[in-house]
């Protein structure tokens, strides 16, 4: 069965799963196979459920069904080659980000080009920092986490 966990204790190694069904399933952080990851809340989770009702045999699932779930290659090439316009800001949902970075760019060109090239350098960084991650750290460090630079 597929849910998702409402809410996982790392103190007592215990959480709450929302299973697609409608009904709730305690389960224990010994049950979740694979890498673990630091923050759990709101995870696509595939398990099973035991006589008792608890979630087992718990894997995460990588990359699909999360609300608001963006694409990794698609933010690093819109940062390769839109970068300095800040494209792959607006992508992941930073819109402050690429209005700073849209008119650094533009206005870049007016004091020589020296903002314009420290935007392309930064939009360069982050393209290949997008495609280098694996799934779960992007999906961590720029969606869950809201870290909108590097």
């Amino acid at each position: 069965m597929k849910g998702n966990i409402l809410s996982y204790d790392l103190n007592t190694a215990a959480g709450l799963i929302a299973g697609e069904d409608g009904r709730r399933y305690p389960f224990n952080g010994a049950e979740i196979q694979g890498n673990m990851v630091h923050n759990l809340a709101n995870r696509l989770v595939d398990f099973q459920v035991d006589p008792q009702g608890r979630a087992t045999g718990i894997y995460l699932v990588s990359g699909t069904g999360q609300p608001g779930d963006k694409n990794k290659i698609v933010a690093g090439l819109l940062a390769l080659f839109l970068g300095g316009l800040g494209i792959h800001k607006f992508y992941l949902g930073y819109t402050a980000q690429g209005i700073i970075m849209a008119v650094l760019w533009v206005f870049g060109f007016v004091l020589l080009f020296v903002p314009s090239l420290v935007i392309g350098v930064i939009a360069l960084v982050e393209a290949i920092l997008y495609l280098t991650k694996t799934d779960d750290e992007f999906y961590e460090t720029y969606e869950q986490g809201r870290r909108p630079w590097f």
